[in-house]
């Protein structure tokens, strides 16, 4: 029997706003954080991602007053990212009540970071989130390549070696997104998805490109991933989540309706 496949909004977060950009760039202002939760909740998200985006780039951790207001507004698995440094940093959040924590920049810069999360706190507790590139064949690069600091960085690291070492260490799962599909809503990155996903038997969450409905069937079926993230076509109402699961339904995909 296939696994129920997850259907995850993300609050890309700056200024205490939720934001949204087209390859990580050119933010503008989306929604209220709190509002967003809460409605998307009701609407049966099967987990909602917080991703403090600006947290790296700044050099300051999560700002957990954010974290706060939206956890008190839902009861659904918290998974929340951007600025986590090392375990206490994680600690903290644990005890507002958050699910799981996402880690990215800081895994790539101490990988011992993912293997001391997982002793203190599970696997189950721990996202590795990867932000790829691809690039031209010829380059003397990977093909697809990794990128660090709010996919600033290059790092000439291979992406599906890195996913590998991730799942190696420990992780439970990771959070996979195109830095070229984000925000063009034309489709995420499927030999992006698919590589990481078959290299790796640990979940493979799909994020970066969602336009249309047919976008998220292709990132499971083609893709090989276990739960599609959106957000622009969420935060702007181009797509709901009861129409995202139904129509998953409708083409054999299990979902939590």
């Amino acid at each position: 029997m296939k696994k129920t496949v997850k259907v995850i909004p993300c609050l890309d977060m700056k200024d205490g706003r939720v934001v949204k950009g087209i390859q990580f760039v050119n933010l503008r202002d989306a929604r209220d954080p709190v509002e967003a939760a809460g409605t998307y909740e009701k609407e049966g998200a099967d987990e909602i991602a917080f991703l403090d985006i600006a947290a790296t780039v700044e050099k300051r951790g999560t700002m957990l007053e954010w974290v706060k207001k939206v956890r008190k507004a839902i009861s659904v698995p918290f998974v929340v990212g951007g600025g986590i440094r090392d375990v206490a940093d994680m600690g903290e959040l644990f005890d507002i009540g958050v699910n799981k924590v996402s880690i990215n920049t800081a895994a790539y810069r101490n990988p011992d970071l993912i293997a001391n999360a997982v002793a203190s706190f599970g696997a189950q507790s721990l996202v590795v989130a990867i932000d790829g590139k691809k690039n031209p064949p010829g380059r003397q690069r990977p093909r697809l390549e990794l990128v660090v600091s709010g996919g600033m960085e290059e790092t000439g690291v291979d992406i599906v070696e890195w996913a590998r070492r991730v799942e190696g260490l420990g992780a439970g799962e990771i959070l996979l997104t195109s830095r070229d599909a984000d925000g063009t809503k034309e489709g995420y990155d499927l030999e992006m998805t698919r590589a990481v996903a078959e290299a790796v038997s640990i979940p493979v969450t799909a994020s970066g490109g969602a336009g249309r409905l047919e976008h998220l069937y292709d990132a499971v079926v083609e893709g090989k991933a276990s739960a599609v993230l959106c957000a622009s076509v969420f935060h702007f109402g181009e797509i709901t989540i009861p129409q995202a699961k139904k129509y998953l339904a409708s083409r054999g995909i299990p979902v939590r309706l």
